[in-house]
C-alpha cells in the first residue's frame, strides 16, 4: 500500500512558476512510475507528466512540454512537477499517481494504482 500526498499548489500569476511536490509512504517508492494528472472544473481528468521508475525517463503532454519538468527524489520518496511559463489553461486540482513496476500507459489513468487528493493551481490572467 502506498500513500501520496501532494503540495504546493497555490496561486500564481500567468507566467509565474510553482513547484509541486508528492510525497510517497512506503520503503519501495524507486520501483514506482509516478504519475501527475489535473482536473479543471468541468473537464475530464488528464494526463500531465510521468517519470518511469526505472531509468526515470520522463514523459509529457503536449501541453506543457517545455514548460513543466517532472523529476524524482528516491532518497526522499518524493516526486516533484516544476512548472514554469504558467497559463490560466493549467488551473486545475492536481493529482498524483503512482503504478508498480509499469511503464506502459503511462498516460492512461486507470492503469495507474494508488491516487494522491489532489492540490489546486489556480493562474490568474
Amino acid at each position: 500500500q502506498v500513500q501520496l500526498v501532494e503540495s504546493g499548489g497555490g496561486l500564481v500569476q500567468t507566467g509565474g512558476s510553482l513547484r509541486l511536490s508528492c510525497a510517497a509512504s512506503g520503503r519501495t517508492f524507486s520501483s514506482y512510475t509516478m504519475g501527475w494528472f489535473r482536473q479543471s472544473p468541468g473537464k475530464e481528468r488528464e494526463f500531465v507528466a510521468a517519470i518511469s521508475w526505472i531509468g526515470s525517463i520522463a514523459f509529457y503532454a503536449d501541453s506543457v512540454k517545455g514548460r513543466f519538468t517532472i523529476f524524482r527524489d528516491n532518497a526522499k520518496n518524493t516526486v516533484y512537477l516544476q512548472m514554469n511559463s504558467l497559463k490560466p489553461e493549467d488551473t486545475a486540482v492536481y493529482f498524483c499517481a503512482a503504478k508498480y513496476r509499469r511503464t506502459d500507459a503511462v498516460t492512461v489513468q486507470s492503469s495507474y494504482d494508488y491516487w494522491g487528493q489532489g492540490t489546486q493551481l489556480t493562474v490568474s490572467s
